[in-house]
């Protein structure tokens, strides 16, 4: 007789899972005998789970459908929280399996017991369940399939007791097929139409699937034909972007800098995005970032196709046939001389090539990569959605395992690299074509920076000690060799380059460890905070100029 862990298995690669990234127990050993049983399952590896959950994440976003995590517990989904929560933010689909005791041992409260529901609630708020019986628990995994793929897509959290996954008599049962997503509704279309013909200065800024090509050749028809400007928010889940391709200017991380950029607009109309907001709350600043003069308008949610709305506003405004305007092919050239983490960026956007992926956790490192890149070949990125640090090469992964033609560049700050850099050794494990680039600056960044915005007191040498990494400064390259990933350490611009073309030309995941000074440091961090305050007092184009330097 099948078991309920093979009938489960049976269910996943049924439903298009064939996937499953995992850190397993012993609550989890039926299941991963299981994996024996369907060919069609690629069982990965991961030393930690926020690799394993970072990596679904990753695949998600460029496969379009979700891969299955394995994890041992509610500690082993503790461990992988971080990672889910980003998936969460960025409306990924994530079947994420969860071991449990067997459903009567659970009484006797063991060492590893725990309330797993209640943490799985923090990430997955709209779908957890726990399966109580062999019999229903194809049925159980069949409802969080459809749940974690549907639109928005969502973590959907299948709890599996042991004897629930050892027992016999399971019977496997496909998820139904996903109903097509509606367009927005005639009346925000109208809405939207109006807001556009007003004569007033409009803007759409857009988010989730309104960031792939169909939809943002439909969007760009009617900036072309109506005068509209195109966002995109801050950090997108993924972005297809590059020569070819409509060009779209990123909201701001920076509060200030984002205000500045919508201030001029009398309509903002969201489309699969949400109105922008301040990262974090500052003492005497705004939180919701849509200046009070500025009309917000949704045509499309995240439960609604972005493509099909957008064309239907299009077909409104007579904009169809409007030639949409595209990036001109344009690379940056090559850096020389002495590494900084701007000419990194500028190697990233001459020599990569046509069809990549970039990974972007480079935190304040990347501060110049949008504008390095955007005439480079089309490209995908991928963003740090949620905020939470550990994402990048741990998304990597998944992008390489989804896309295995294609060359993953994974640019990853010094400070995040070490959350989660068990991931090498599954690149390793899996020769994975990812270049991993770690700016090492041997600094909290983006925290120093930080500490000056709110407006805490003068610190001292014990609160900046918790804001530098600079003692020991950790080698990467040596690292990454550890874990069977090639690894070399560079400091000039010509190294780099030589350890890009290496990588490139050579199977397989590599490292280049770029040692570079930070890129908001000395004066220029003092300066930020002075700057951004005066913003409001400068005239227009010289802020739009401080902007373009500051943030691109």
């Amino acid at each position: 007789m099948t078991n309920g862990a093979q009938a489960l298995m049976k269910t996943l690669v049924d439903s298009g899972i064939e996937v499953c990234f995992t850190n397993p127990g012993t609550s989890e050993m039926h299941f991963v005998a299981a994996l024996d049983s369907e060919p069609k399952m690629r069982a990965v590896l991961a030393l930690f789970e926020g690799v394993a959950t970072g990596a679904a994440d990753g695949y998600a976003r460029m496969a379009d459908k979700p891969a299955a995590t394995l994890l041992h517990l509610g500690c082993g989904l503790g461990n992988g929280l971080a990672n889910l929560h980003n998936a969460r933010k960025g409306k990924v689909p994530v079947v994420n399996i969860v071991g449990d005791h067997a459903t009567y041992h659970v009484k006797y409260d063991a060492q590893l017991q725990s309330d797993i529901e209640t943490v799985a609630r923090n990430i997955s708020p709209n779908f957890v369940r726990t399966s109580q019986s062999t019999e229903a628990l194809c049925q159980d995994a069949a409802e969080a399939i459809t749940a974690a793929r549907g639109l928005p897509g969502q973590v959907a959290t299948l709890i599996l007791p042991a004897d629930v996954s050892w027992g016999e008599g399971g019977k496997p049962c496909a998820a139904p097929t996903q109903p097509q997503a509606p367009a927005a509704d005639d009346h925000a279309v109208q809405a939207a139409a109006e807001a556009i013909g007003s004569g007033k200065k409009t803007a759409l800024l857009l988010g989730g699937r309104a960031l792939r090509e169909p939809a943002l050749l439909e969007a760009a028809r009617i900036a072309a034909h109506n005068g509209v400007t195109l966002f995109a928010e801050t950090f997108p889940t993924r972005i297809e972007r590059g020569a070819g391709l409509p060009p779209v200017e990123r909201i701001a991380y920076l509060a200030e800098l984002a205000t500045l950029q919508l201030s001029e607009f009398d309509h903002l109309i969201l489309v699969d995005a949400k109105a922008p907001v301040s990262f974090f709350a500052y003492p005497g600043k705004q939180s919701y970032l849509v200046p009070d003069n500025c009309t917000a308008h949704t045509l499309s949610t995240p439960e609604q196709d972005a493509t099909t709305s957008l064309k239907k506003l299009a077909d409104t405004l007579g904009a169809s046939s409007a030639q949409p305007k595209l990036q001109a092919p344009g690379r940056p050239g090559l850096p020389k001389g002495k590494l900084t983490a701007e000419k990194v960026c500028r190697a990233v956007g001459e020599l990569m090539p046509e069809n990549s992926i970039i990974v972007d956790e480079s935190i304040t490192s990347g501060l110049m990569l949008n504008a390095m890149t955007a005439g480079s070949p089309r490209h995908d990125m991928i963003t740090l959605t949620g905020g939470a640090i550990g994402q990048g090469m741990p998304n990597a992964v998944g992008a390489a395992i989804a896309c295995p033609d294609r060359q993953v560049y994974a640019l990853i700050g010094d400070g995040t690299a070490m959350y989660t850099n068990q991931a090498l050794w599954t690149m390793a494990r899996e020769n994975l074509s990812v270049t991993t680039i770690i700016f090492n600056n041997a600094s909290y960044s983006i925290l120093n920076v930080e500490l000056e915005r709110v407006g805490a007191e003068e610190a001292g040498a014990k609160a900046k000690s918790q804001l530098d990494i600079s003692g020991p400064v950790t080698n990467y390259a040596l690292l990454a060799q550890s874990m069977g990933v090639h690894g070399t350490r560079v400091t000039t611009a010509e190294e780099l380059i030589k350890a890009m073309e290496y990588a490139k030309h050579n199977p397989g995941p590599h490292l280049i460890e770029a040692v570079v000074p930070e890129s908001l440091n000395g004066v220029k961090r003092k300066v930020l905070p002075w700057l951004l305050k005066s913003l409001p007092s400068l005239p227009r184009p010289l802020t739009k100029a401080l902007k373009k330097k500051i943030a691109p």
